[in-house]
């Protein structure tokens, strides 16, 4: 699934239980942590496989539910000791459903082989041919089936973050702001 896709998945799922358990969106840093363990996985795997060679597949170590189990058993317990348990489920929405999101293909082709980063480092990494690099994926990006159905979901999260009052943009704006862009600068 491609970053977007993964984004929508867990967004989606995050803003209707939140309607559904609170009757109102989602709030703004929520909202980031959710995006954020959408991708959590990839940015920790693609990197150290693809561009460091430290892991054997770019699906492995932060694609693993022994490691999910951690991290979010982790973060669950600091954010209690917080009094903010809504940003560590938040984050594990993401995290679990960015895992869902890579799952569903090969349970639907019935190619069970492919599911084995679930059970890393307990299970060797999916046989995959050749994974390439960041840029090779993007540059083999092609409309099929599969990305139709992402970008479809892309769209659907962005209209509902919209109707969500874009929950997270005002932060992030804030956090910008303390970077100012000054035209006066010499290059």
């Amino acid at each position: 699934m491609w970053p977007w896709g993964h984004l929508a998945v867990g967004y989606v799922l995050y803003s209707l239980f939140v309607r559904a358990y609170r009757g109102r969106p989602p709030d703004g840093l929520p909202a980031l942590l959710v995006a954020l363990g959408t991708q959590f996985p990839d940015l920790v795997d693609k990197p150290l496989a693809w561009t460091v060679g430290l892991l054997a597949s770019g699906r492995s170590l932060a694609h693993s539910l022994l490691t999910a189990t951690i991290v979010i058993g982790l973060l669950g317990w600091y954010a209690r000791r917080q009094g903010r348990s809504d940003l560590a489920f938040a984050f594990a929405v993401g995290y679990l459903s960015h895992l869902f999101g890579d799952a569903i293909g090969p349970v639907i082709a019935g190619e069970y082989v492919y599911l084995s980063f679930l059970g890393w480092p307990l299970l060797p990494p999916p046989p995959y041919e050749s994974e390439g690099g960041l840029l090779a994926h993007f540059g083999n990006f092609a409309l099929t089936p599969t990305s139709t159905v992402g970008l479809a979901l892309g769209v659907a999260f962005l209209a509902l973050w919209y109707r969500d009052g874009t929950p997270g943009l005002d932060l992030v704006r804030s956090w910008l702001a303390r970077f100012p862009y000054r035209s006066d600068r010499k290059h």
